[in-house]
């Protein structure tokens, strides 16, 4: 049984359609990528997902519950981790008081603690720095506490939006190496991205979405090849 799966998902923005029957599975522990321009509909995607936006009809089941109508707070209580683009720190707290906030629902409050030394464990910059402002932080370490204040609920499934966005070709590579030690730990992610060349190499497998539709689907050491991938996303 998949993790997730999506099933002919339609959503609008008030009468406009913004994404049109989109199915897609994703397996435990895989990487599976969603590539697609600037407003392609991805984020709408994640953002159904996590209960942000009500879907007008489809199907989305989450180890195998139906979880449309539920809240986004009871979604994430489920073991789904949204880290939108961005991250959306709070700039004035600590790296610690961001970490904590994301174990706020009590089932994880009371083990925050050992949750807290495995994002150290896995972010030692974070565990040096943990009294600093978050505005303080580079790009990339800002996006580091964000992966690590989503790993404080110990989700299951993580939704990663554009997590390279900003940030030096260094930094970006760090941070996919990261997310390759999600999937090592067992832990799923659906990636949205456009860094596509970076994305097909650490992916498992790949969705393109275009104008709200899937348009192609693999895997990823076939799609990498692919003439239409590498013409519209790699400028080959």
């Amino acid at each position: 049984m998949p993790i997730l799966e999506i099933e002919n998902l339609n959503c609008f923005y008030g009468n406009v359609q913004v994404l049109w029957d989109v199915s897609l599975k994703v397996e435990k522990s895989e990487i599976v990528a969603l590539l697609g321009a600037n407003g392609a509909g991805k984020s709408t995607l994640l953002n159904t997902i996590v209960g942000l936006v009500p879907p007008k009809s489809g199907s989305i089941r989450f180890m195998g519950e139906d979880i449309v109508n539920l809240s986004g707070s009871e979604i994430i209580e489920r073991g789904i981790s949204y880290l939108p683009e961005g991250g959306r720190l709070f700039p004035d707290m600590t790296i610690r008081e961001n970490l904590e906030l994301g174990a706020y629902p009590m089932k994880y409050w009371k083990s925050r603690k050992a949750t807290l030394d495995m994002v150290f464990d896995m972010f030692p910059i974070l565990k040096e720095r943990q009294k600093q402002l978050a505005r303080t932080l580079s790009g990339g370490e800002k996006q580091m506490l964000a992966m690590g204040r989503g790993l404080m609920s110990n989700p299951s499934l993580c939704l990663l939006d554009e997590l390279s966005y900003g940030l030096s070709p260094l930094m970006a590579s760090e941070v996919f190496d990261i997310v390759k030690k999600l999937r090592e730990q067992g832990i799923t992610v659906l990636l949205v991205e456009q860094n596509v060349r970076q994305t097909l190499e650490i992916a498992d497998r790949a969705y393109v979405l275009e104008n709200g539709r899937i348009c192609l689907e693999g895997e990823c050491c076939e799609l990498i090849e692919n003439d239409f991938i590498k013409t519209a996303y790699m400028g080959m």
